[in-house]
């Protein structure tokens, strides 16, 4: 008889994803399409429990053992997609990454998406539990941009973003924004959400009339651009990553909604 699958430990995919190999939903398909094995024998299911990865294959390629998470802080430049490729053949972060982190950094999975225009905090982790976490809409991370937009608002129009907003039968939940500085008819604005619906920040601002000529994150939880230079990247501590970390199971929850990608896609 062969061989049972080992029932303890902890689920492959989310071994895989907490190894850096890709999120537990991509690893989910892998496993579907053939591409992950066990000794040799190809797996048909991700609900196998290990207690490790050894004698993992994907691509017929051992699987390295986990690392501590690690996250980086990027300020990716308007005009790069958040994406390993793109069929229209246009720059993807990774482009710039190659210039920004050291050597032998590991392989690096965005946290969320930035729009092709958008600029700004992009934290990209090694870590698949750690980016899904981060990416829940359940988590309540607030996330902080700086749009520059061209029209007339005033300071109460939004502070009625605080109730929340529905746009076209889609609702938006609690928004903070700050009307910080105005020049003719631009103004800059400072708005502070959890959601992550698609486009929100653009659509929100639209709705009241205004035209987003520039996006730029921020901030991302307690994570901050700061001076970070355009197209750099930095390591943040691993005693800031694990503090954040313990935090995570605490955040309040935000409305329910479709999310888990970004606000400015």
């Amino acid at each position: 008889m062969p061989n049972p699958l080992p029932d303890t430990g902890d689920r492959i995919a989310k071994l895989l994803a907490r190894a850096g190999v890709a999120s537990r939903r991509e690893i989910e398909r892998m496993i579907a399409d053939g591409r992950v094995a066990l000794e040799g024998k190809v797996l048909d299911t991700p609900a196998v429990k290990l207690p490790n990865l050894k004698g993992v294959t994907v691509d017929g390629k051992p699987v390295a053992h986990a690392e501590p998470a690690r996250l980086f802080a990027f300020h990716k430049p308007s005009g790069l997609i958040t994406a390993e490729s793109d069929p229209r053949g246009r720059p993807t972060i990774y482009t710039a990454l190659r210039n920004a982190l050291p050597s032998g950094t590991p392989r690096l999975m965005p946290v969320g998406r930035l729009d092709f225009t958008t600029e700004g905090l992009l934290l990209m982790t090694n870590d698949g539990e750690l980016k899904r976490a981060m990416e829940l809409p359940s988590s309540g991370i607030p996330r902080t941009y700086r749009a520059r937009a061209f029209g007339d608002v005033t300071q109460a129009m939004l502070d009625e973003l605080i109730e929340g907003v529905t746009i076209d039968g889609v609702r938006y939940g609690k928004i903070e924004a700050d009307l910080e500085r105005s020049s003719g008819r631009n103004r800059w604005i400072v708005l502070t959400l959890t959601e992550g619906k698609n486009r929100e920040v653009r659509n929100v601002l639209e709705h009241l009339g205004l035209q987003v000529s520039r996006l730029l994150r921020t901030a991302y939880g307690p994570f901050q651009l700061a001076d970070l230079p355009r197209g750099q990247a930095a390591e943040i501590r691993q005693v800031e990553v694990e503090r954040f970390r313990k935090t995570l199971t605490k955040q309040p929850k935000s409305s329910p909604g479709r999310g888990g990608g970004s606000a400015e896609r």
